[in-house]
């Protein structure tokens, strides 16, 4: 899911409603800049649509399920299941992603139409990000934004704390789970709880979450790339994979992201450089 902080620093300082031209152009054309302040924006964007922690969530996800329902079994060993479980699998990810982006661009506008009209480029706190909503509601514009940051946190943090306890766990080789109780998995729970405790405890030191929130991206836009070369391997190796390796239009739109990813990653390093 795209982050509307990095989004909003994005809009804000490469071109906001001037960028589209009046007419809405720049939304079709995009406009690069040779600078790496632009380019360690694109990468953040990147970062935040493709982010490494989401293929570790949702894998551990489908594992998770397998275990939890007796009669699902890993398709390589129950080949027959593999029409129902892809299906509902590629729905799933279409309908997530549609609804991240089609947020993503009210964030974009939004900001755009507002702060960015009133000649804020920069933002430094939730505070000014509350000010883009309130054209709209007016009095109630901090009270809707907090709504608001309070329903993505807890969206987000279970996912976020839960994706780093599976990471390690798995690498561990711990017991991993949500469907174990916290006795059957002592060290997965602790480290879910540690990483929560780590995001609240962000809240009351120096770091301005805004910039923390933006260069997280930026580390999840360079990471996303050796994990997605890795992942494009394992799903075209028969070991791996069994019979459902990926191939054709899939397999090339997935090396097509790995290499825009890549692209934007090397130009951020080449602006930084030189």
């Amino acid at each position: 899911m795209a982050d509307p902080c990095a989004v909003c620093l994005f809009w804000h300082d490469h071109g906001g409603p001037d960028s589209l031209g009046g007419r809405g152009a720049g939304f079709f054309i995009p406009t690069f800049l040779p600078d790496a302040a632009f380019w360690t924006t694109v990468v953040a964007v990147l970062g935040t649509t493709i982010s490494p922690y989401l293929f570790f969530w949702q894998a551990s996800q489908e594992v998770e399920d397998i275990r939890a329902e007796p009669e699902r079994k890993p398709l390589v060993k129950a080949p027959r299941q593999a029409p129902d479980a892809i299906e509902r699998i590629r729905l799933d990810t279409l309908i997530g992603m549609a609804f991240s982006n089609l947020v993503a661009l009210a964030i974009l506008f939004t900001t755009a139409a507002t702060l960015h009209g009133s000649g804020i480029t920069s933002i430094e706190s939730s505070a000014q990000a509350a000010e883009a909503l309130r054209p709209v509601a007016g009095s109630f514009a901090f009270t809707l934004f907090a709504l608001g940051i309070i329903g993505t946190g807890l969206l987000a943090v279970p996912v976020l704390a839960g994706s780093a306890a599976y990471a390690i766990g798995e690498a561990r080789r711990w017991p991993v789970g949500l469907s174990r109780k916290p006795k059957q998995a002592k060290a997965f729970y602790a480290t879910l709880t540690i990483a929560t405790m780590i995001g609240v405890a962000l809240n009351v030191s120096p770091i301005n979450p805004i910039k923390a929130l933006y260069w997280s991206a930026v580390i999840n836009g360079v990471v996303a790339v050796p994990v997605m070369i890795i992942m494009m391997h394992m799903t075209a190796n028969p070991k791996v994979m069994g019979k459902f390796t990926v191939d054709g239009g899939l397999r090339a739109a997935g090396w097509l992201a790995t290499a825009v990813m890549a692209a934007a990653a090397v130009a951020m390093g080449m602006n930084m450089v030189f």
